[in-house]
């Protein structure tokens, strides 16, 4: 599709300002501290909008709408546990990634439990997050696909290496930053259709809020055979319900705030641990801002097509086509030039927040907990900054690669693939880390046994899924809960057998609630 001289002089100015700003910063990048941490010199101010881009990825910017487009709005449930997990990640988790000059989240597992756990760690993270990258670039190309028109080649390629660019020379100076400006840009662009919804409807906003409440989009229902139907607010293993929605995301936020380097690494980079905690408190006000106006997004489109419709709409609310299509489709046919433009920044910025995060972390995680730890020792420091840089390349190739692969293959059977590589590696971590915050028992040997019966686990739900077990097999429980038990499973049999285990004396001091001396926070 060709676009306006105004739609692309607005995403050459944001694409040369990015490019701009890595180049900017990769003159401060003379050592790993400043390349991985920033010279722990960040604001709280800075470092929390920084983290609300990491957090809002393409899943915002298209499933969010789609989602409420479609349905209701039971999935933003999860959502409103982020300031519970933000309270108790402030006070409980912080403390033990501010103790020291810890740059990787998986210091502390060394610590805890011993080496071998911490390499279990850094491995899971790193091939998750391989994963991750390469769908997120799938994603953002099928995005960039249909508003362009160019081939899925060219946009995984263009945007891959783009985004690498800037990441591998600017380091986490270059991401934080970026991911700044990147956060404005995508509540800008956001509102900007917003804006224009409410202008094209004859009613106005009113006729959203009516079209809305007749039709029950802001319910709390799920689709059961084309209908809206309600879910109960009790405690249930076996279906949707409020409160278990309320649980699994108070697990998903607190896995986010204890295990997740994208995230530890914004705890380290921050001045101290005051800066640190107000990080976490503006991602929390702003995160939920952005969140509900994308949810609400998605409902004022039902309401416009409800009024203007169209047959790919249509097409999208039945299920013949993807409802992610639905914002790319208002993006590309109802946005005066210029707005256009913008509105695509903000998609290209939705998928690089997350890409050059994830990025940088992989590159920190590989240097500071297998290459510098146990690889290549004592060799001085402008070696793993040159190094850094080579694993910052090789994710970014490993992501490109990835994401072609996606688009030449049978991609539901790859992106089964990729969840069941992410779960296997990466479930269960947040139960290590209760194992090690909140009791005195385990090392090693009860980590593994947990690691063992936490991947059992998600072979056997793995298996049911694809109704590969006996009907007595399968698992008792929705599959969308799968999350909530594996970490339970993991501290259950970890305290066990370190209950059961012969003791090795080791010392615990700041590694667990118990056993903190009251030395100041950094």
């Amino acid at each position: 599709m060709n676009l306006h001289w105004l739609d692309i002089g607005t995403l050459s100015i944001y694409l040369v300002g990015i490019i701009a700003t890595g180049i900017y910063f990769s003159r401060k990048n003379t050592s790993t501290e400043e390349y991985f941490v920033g010279g722990r010199s960040f604001a709280g101010w800075v470092v929390g909008f920084s983290l609300v881009g990491t957090s809002i990825s393409s899943i915002t910017f298209l499933a969010f709408p789609a989602d409420s487009f479609k349905t209701a709005w039971l999935r933003y449930l999860p959502n409103l546990m982020l300031p519970v997990g933000i309270v108790i990640a402030s006070y409980v988790y912080l403390p033990f990634f501010r103790r020291g000059k810890i740059t990787s989240a998986y210091e502390y597992l060394e610590g805890r439990f011993g080496p071998s756990i911490r390499v279990y760690g850094a491995g899971a993270f790193i091939i998750t997050q391989l994963v991750r990258l390469s769908m997120i670039l799938y994603l953002l190309s099928l995005v960039l696909h249909e508003m362009l028109g160019l081939s899925p080649f060219m946009c995984i390629l263009v945007g891959g290496t783009f985004v690498a660019l800037y990441t591998i020379i600017g380091g986490i100076d270059a991401v934080i930053w970026t991911d700044v400006v990147q956060t404005l840009v995508l509540t800008l662009g956001s509102i900007l259709c917003l804006g224009i919804i409410i202008h094209k409807l004859p009613g106005g906003l009113g006729q959203i809020f009516s079209v809305a409440i007749r039709e029950h989009k802001f319910s709390l229902s799920e689709l059961t055979d084309g209908k809206l139907s309600p879910v109960p607010w009790g405690f249930s293993l076996e279906r949707k319900t409020v409160m278990m929605m309320f649980f699994l995301g108070l697990t998903t936020w607190l896995t986010e705030y204890s295990t997740n380097q994208n995230t530890i690494q914004r705890y380290c980079a921050s001045k101290n641990v005051h800066e640190a905690r107000k990080a976490m408190w503006v991602c929390v006000c702003c995160s939920l801002p952005i969140w509900t106006f994308y949810m609400f997004l998605g409902t004022s489109l039902f309401a416009f097509f409800d009024s203007f419709p169209t047959s790919e709409t249509t097409e999208m609310l039945t299920g013949a086509r993807k409802a992610e299509q639905v914002l790319p489709f208002f993006i590309m046919n109802y946005l005066p030039p210029g707005v256009t433009g913008l509105v695509i920044a903000a998609a290209l910025a939705a998928a690089m927040s997350s890409l050059d995060s994830i990025i940088n972390a992989v590159a920190t995680v590989g240097i500071v907990d297998i290459y510098r730890r146990h690889l290549v020792k004592g060799r001085e420091d402008k070696h793993y900054l040159k190094v850094a840089w080579i694993f910052a390349s090789v994710a970014a190739a490993v992501m490109i690669g990835g994401a072609i692969l996606l688009a030449k293959s049978d991609t539901k059977t790859l992106q089964d693939t990729a969840t069941i590589l992410a779960s296997l590696f990466a479930g269960g971590l947040l139960g290590m880390y209760m194992l090690g915050f909140l009791t005195k028992k385990g090392d090693a040997r009860a980590v593994g046994f947990g690691i063992g019966a936490t991947i059992l686990f998600t072979c056997w739900t793995m298996l049911s899924s694809k109704q590969l077990l006996p009907k007595a097999l399968e698992v008792p429980f929705d599959l969308y809960y799968t999350i909530i038990i594996g970490n339970f499973v993991m501290f259950v049999v970890g305290f066990i057998a370190g209950t059961l285990l012969p003791k090795k004396k080791r010392d615990l001091t700041n590694l667990t609630v118990w056993t903190q001396d009251g030395t100041p926070l950094e």
